[in-house]
């Protein structure tokens, strides 16, 4: 048996993976893009993969591949119905950073509505010691106790991140974007009033053809000038120019990203121009990546190859 592992480092490089060589032979490469996918997948019969597309165009000189493990929840790089016509088995990982991700989500939250960003530079920079009182609310911050939290995406992070928002006092609601959502715990309420009554609001969504560029122009016209949103999403759900343009006309009050719709970040886009972290604060796609979640997570793939060598459908997507 040979397993391929396309984007090692993606797990981090701290994160043991020799429990995948209890399989087979295994060869690792750090990263894997496009031109060079077909390339090495072509003898193996198990890919290990991330971001790597993984399609007719990468597969079809691989005959071997019986299963594809992805070190990831989604699959937006995988061509499902290929593999299927191909019976080529294709599993993620699911549930694996909830905790890091709505952890992630309160502190981008936190950061942005007590601006400390702000008080932190106030000390640093030695202005502090200089003043004659014992205490500095230049910058004004509220409460979340009282305030209302939405949320898109009611899904395990979003019900994750609604009780820690009601466990700060916040009136929680949500707008589901598909229609389909059988979450009775919490308000669910149309995207306008989401819009007009969200004083934070928070992106747990799939990206698909309903949410892409969801929170656009329109919407910001919509949202109250104090909001601040989070997106620990997927990048493109937000219209990039559209979040620059409600920044720098103070249409919301700011912003916590852990996604952009290029990544890692382009050059060009707008959102650098922007250094003030009390208006704006960007992670690089890291929000899922704690020790713990990246230890689970591949335990977990190595529980899905196990599965599949035993006869078994864990975790399979393309059924």
């Amino acid at each position: 048996m040979k397993l391929v592992v396309l984007e090692r480092n993606s797990a981090g490089t701290d994160i043991d993976v020799s429990c995948f060589e209890k399989f087979g032979e295994v060869i690792y490469y750090p990263n894997t893009v496009a031109d060079n996918t077909a390339e090495r997948v072509k003898d193996a019969d198990i890919i290990i993969a991330n971001k790597a597309p993984l399609n007719e165009t990468t597969l079809k000189d691989a005959p071997n591949v019986k299963l594809i493990c992805l070190l990831a929840t989604g699959f937006d790089n995988v061509d499902l119905a290929y593999c299927k016509i191909r019976s080529i088995k294709v599993t993620n990982v699911v549930n694996y950073c909830t905790s890091t991700v709505a952890q992630h989500t309160l502190l981008l939250a936190l950061m942005l509505t007590e601006k400390i960003a702000f008080y932190d530079e106030y000390v640093k920079s030695g202005t502090y010691s200089t003043q004659d009182r014992f205490s500095n609310f230049d910058r004004v911050f509220c409460d979340l106790e009282g305030k209302t939290w939405g949320i898109v995406g009611m899904g395990t992070i979003g019900r994750r991140v609604a009780g820690l928002a009601q466990a700060f006092g916040c009136k929680v609601i949500f707008y589901s974007a598909s229609g389909k959502s059988t979450c009775t715990e919490y308000a669910r309420v149309g995207f306008d009033t989401l819009l007009k009554e969200s004083d934070i609001l928070s992106l747990h969504c799939p990206l698909s053809d309903r949410t892409k560029g969801l929170i656009n122009k329109e919407a910001f016209a919509r949202m109250k000038r104090s909001a601040v949103l989070v997106n620990v999403a997927r990048g493109p759900v937000v219209d990039t120019q559209a979040l620059y343009d409600a920044l720098i006309n103070n249409q919301i009050s700011g912003a916590g990203l852990d996604v952009l719709e290029k990544e890692p970040m382009a050059k060009d886009n707008p959102l650098a121009q922007i250094k003030d972290s009390t208006r704006l604060i960007i992670t690089p796609h890291m929000a899922w990546a704690s020790l713990e979640s990246r230890t689970h997570l591949v335990e977990e793939v190595a529980r899905n190859i196990e599965a599949f060598l035993a006869g078994e459908n864990r975790n399979v997507v393309n059924l």
